[in-house]
């Protein structure tokens, strides 16, 4: 029985998705930047769990982008991809369960919101101006 049980455990753990990879540092960001194809980059830094960038595309065009540094995806408003509505970002954060939304503003190719969240807390979130899943919150303050 307990053999059986560890082949079964073995098993379980060799289908598990693999741990993901440590997060994108500043160097693999900008390596990330470049093999997308911008040209130049004149600023990058850590803002709200993302990075965020200056860049310059092949054309010229200076433009402001983030990178997730979990996944590597660039949120890039001029990359020709959908970008929600005010209504559809309100509704997607809705769903993930936050209310008294305000301060609600685009950046770029995500947007900003101040919120209470499903524990009462106030919040700062940003979510994604493509499907709306939020890509980083934190606690507003000490005491709320």
């Amino acid at each position: 029985m307990l053999k059986s049980l560890t082949l079964a455990s073995v098993a379980t753990l060799a289908l598990a998705p693999a741990v993901q990879a440590a997060p994108l540092g500043l160097a693999q960001a900008e390596q990330t930047l470049r093999k997308a194809g911008y040209t130049q980059i004149h600023e990058i830094e850590r803002e709200d769990g993302l990075w965020e960038a200056d860049v310059s595309r092949a054309d010229g065009r200076f433009s402001e982008v983030f990178v997730d540094p979990r996944t590597g995806e660039i949120f890039d408003e001029h990359s020709g991809r959908a970008l929600l509505s005010t209504d559809q970002v309100l509704a997607r954060a809705q769903a993930h369960g936050l209310r008294d939304i305000h301060s609600l503003e685009r950046d770029g190719a995500t947007w900003t919101l101040e919120a209470r969240n499903a524990r009462n807390q106030k919040v700062e979130v940003r979510l994604s101006g493509h499907d709306g899943r939020i890509l980083h919150s934190e606690r507003d303050g000490w005491l709320d």
